[in-house]
């Protein structure tokens, strides 16, 4: 008689790459055995917990099944994943758009002379990087179901004075408070992602949010091609003024939503029940990872601990080189579709096949990962594929008869925001602490910021039309980020042995797993909840 292994104990296959509850072989047939009897396998919660596990760990029968887990997924995929979903779709889409309003007059409109166009798209990014450490600490400090909405109204006041700018101070200071607002976007999503799902679930949940890159790049080309051709002249209104009007108000009226929908933390839960909020919270112990109801503690040892970690700094190496590349598909995407001989309108809809094959990669990248439980391979293979497609553009001539050479060499940098979202899942998989977790993820998004304004500095406008001296330079970057991956592989294998001897040291058996569910003094999980940094719980598991 064959019998269905629930999803949460799948990982025991590959310890070393367990990406749920960290489960050995020798921990299997207990497990099983629970399963098929349906009887409570998980271990009770920690006297050290806070809230409302300081409540069930009294009651000695408070335990989770294998189908109360997966109903808890299910209702945390209906209520925080679409919100998660759509705000940073709203994100990518108000950015996004400036591009498109060069096609429809805004540099005319406002005179806009010399590098002044180019100041006003580098001006969100510096944004990003100087609030950095503003966002680290409301992140920790202040509950989630209040700073998301700030920032979307923040961002969506802005987008929607866009249009009434009228030169080009106005519009770098339109653009600035853009980006100081959605400056905290990235690395909040990532630690209410890391909140809610287990680590082999949140590769695939990045990619749901952050596979909207894709989705806003081909909605914003639509939407400019409506608005542009449609909107003209109407209600004393050019084309590029309708569309950032249209996407501010779209914005802003999904502010109310968004706090009307989002939770806190689990704990706090309205649309669960006691019961399960305790699987939500068992299912996540295995990430050792803490849990936010300690939020309201900004830990500056914890500050500490991230300057010192050396794997903090190679993620932040891998942050600045991919998005310093990702320019490439800035600088090399009109000059590409625009040598094909297009109007603005048909160039504008040329740019949806490469947002469509943008969404694609993301979740395909990331299913890959989590189906093969191999980050790093991943990651790497990406690169090579980059790095072949920033080969060939270097190598084919730019004449009329490359253009099907051209744009394959360029739809290879999609791969570029597949490589985005596994470094974003491998960080959370690898960082624990609230307060760490929050500025790894801060400074992960102002190394990005950085690779942003440094990455268009590389093409000059004096190698036009090739651009070949910025192409080397940026082939240099991604193989240098492909010997940031290599290295970063073999620092978490050491920390892996680390653990292990640490483990050892205390009386606990090497192997995490071996006693995983055991009901004893020395229960791994036991202090999961503890606020702990991934260097300070010896029962972390370092993936790779």
């Amino acid at each position: 008689m064959g019998f269905h292994v629930p999803d949460f104990l799948r990982p025991w296959r590959a310890t070393h790459h367990a990406d749920e509850l960290q489960v050995g072989r020798e921990g299997l047939e207990p497990l099983l055995a629970s399963s098929l009897s349906n009887e409570p396998c998980l271990p009770r919660f920690s006297e050290s917990s806070e809230g409302i596990m300081r409540d069930i760990d009294r009651d000695a029968n408070a335990v989770v099944t294998a189908a109360e887990s997966r109903a808890v997924r299910r209702k945390i995929d209906l209520i925080i994943l679409p919100l998660l979903i759509w705000v940073y779709f709203l994100q990518i889409l108000d950015k996004t758009v400036l591009g498109f309003s060069a096609i429809f007059g805004l540099p005319e409109d406002l005179d806009l002379r010399g590098n002044q166009y180019s100041l006003v798209g580098a001006i969100a990014p510096i944004a990003q990087l100087v609030i950095q450490p503003v966002s680290s600490w409301l992140i920790v400090r202040v509950p989630h179901r209040v700073l998301m909405p700030a920032l979307v109204l923040g961002w969506g006041l802005a987008q929607t004075a866009t249009p009434f700018c009228r030169d080009f101070a106005q519009l770098m200071t339109a653009r600035f408070f853009l980006g100081v607002f959605e400056g905290g976007c990235l690395p909040l999503f990532s630690v209410i992602t890391g909140h809610w799902y287990t680590r082999g679930e949140q590769p695939l949940r990045v990619a749901a949010w952050y596979g909207t890159n894709g989705l806003g790049t081909v909605f914003a080309a639509l939407l400019s091609f409506g608005l542009g051709r449609v909107g003209e002249g109407h209600g004393g209104l050019r084309g590029w003024q309708w569309i950032f009007l249209s996407t501010g108000i779209l914005t802003v009226i999904t502010v109310p939503f968004v706090y009307l929908r989002l939770d806190n933390d689990i704990h706090s839960a309205r649309f669960l029940t006691e019961s399960q909020k305790i699987g939500a919270l068992e299912r996540v112990r295995g990430n050792q990872t803490g849990s936010s109801s300690t939020k309201e503690n900004w830990k500056w040892k914890q500050i500490r601990e991230v300057l010192l970690d050396i794997k903090t700094w190679l993620f932040l190496g891998m942050a600045l080189g991919n998005n310093l590349g990702a320019q490439v598909t800035i600088t090399f995407g009109p000059l590409i579709l625009s040598g094909l001989g297009y109007d603005k309108y048909t160039t504008t809809l040329l740019n949806i096949p490469f947002g469509v094959m943008q969404y694609l990669v993301i979740m395909f990248t990331a299913w890959g990962a989590v189906r093969l439980r191999l980050k790093a391979p991943t990651l790497c293979a990406m690169i090579l594929i980059i790095l072949a497609g920033l080969t060939t553009l270097h190598t084919l001539p730019r004449s009329q008869n490359q253009t099907g050479g051209l744009l394959a060499g360029f739809y290879c940098l999609a791969f570029i925001f597949g490589c985005n979202t596994l470094v974003v899942s491998w960080i959370l998989a690898n960082t624990a602490g609230q307060t760490k977790r929050a500025a790894v993820m801060s400074l992960y998004n102002a190394a990005s910021s950085t690779g942003n304004i440094v990455g268009p500095l590389l093409f000059r406008t004096q190698d036009a039309p090739a651009y070949l001296p910025g192409l080397r330079t940026t082939m240099g970057v991604f193989a240098a980020m492909l010997v940031l991956v290599l290295v970063q592989v073999g620092v978490l294998a050491g920390l892996n042995k680390r653990q292990e001897r640490r483990r050892v040291g205390r009386g606990k058996p090497a192997r995490v797993g071996d006693v995983s569910v055991a009901r004893s003094d020395a229960r791994v999980g036991e202090r999961a909840f503890d606020d702990l940094t991934d260097l300070e719980n010896d029962e972390f598991v370092y993936l790779y």
